[in-house]
């Protein structure tokens, strides 16, 4: 992102991205191997159907290994509830689409622990952000949580991602469509962003 300087007409250049990317098919089956370093208890925030989908893989690669892991179900909604309710381990591991990633990125945010993010669908630019869309129990919008950081990794399981349904890729192009036009609006005003905040 761009930052006008005070007083001056050029623009500083700020990255802020997330610790570390990895992608590739199967890449699930071998994760273990990019959390070395980061803890050993895992708090594995997954959705209903990534549980069916996705936890066979993770037992099998953990299985004789030195981690501990607790699946915790994510309930629906990225609320302060779910949010408050989830209690720490070592690293907050966050499987699914943009809600149930979010809520792993404010559970991570205010318990100051490592966020590891493999996202399920390619629907959001959710899991490299460093912001959490926080709504109210009943589904409502309720405010926007800016984190310190980005992710400190994003796992990408492209064979998992393939598998998703359609509309959520669709719903992705839309997304980053989108973003395309926010940005141009954003550097057309010449505007401060959080990125140099």
């Amino acid at each position: 992102r761009r930052h006008r300087l005070k007083g001056h007409c050029e623009m500083r250049k700020i990255l802020k991205s997330p610790g570390k990317y990895v992608q590739g098919a199967g890449i699930l089956g071998e994760i273990d191997e990019y959390l070395q370093g980061m803890g050993r208890r895992l708090l594995i925030l997954i959705s209903r159907s990534g549980t069916k989908r996705i936890c066979p893989t993770l037992d099998a690669c953990f299985q004789g290994k030195d981690y501990e892991l607790h699946y915790e179900r994510f309930q629906g909604e990225c609320s302060q509830t779910q949010i408050d309710r989830l209690t720490a381990f070592d690293v907050i591991v966050g499987l699914g689409g943009g809600k149930a990633l979010d809520t792993a990125k404010a559970v991570a945010h205010y318990a100051a622990l490592p966020a590891v993010i493999v996202p399920t669908v390619a629907s959001t630019d959710s899991p490299c952000s460093s912001l959490s869309v926080v709504y109210l129990d009943n589904g409502e919008f309720d405010h926007y949580l800016f984190l310190n950081r980005c992710p400190d990794m994003v796992v990408v399981d492209t064979a998992v991602v393939a598998k998703a349904p359609v509309a959520l890729l669709v719903a992705g192009m839309g997304d980053a469509m989108a973003t395309y036009f926010e940005a141009r609006a954003c550097r057309a005003s010449g505007s401060d962003n959080q990125t140099a905040g």
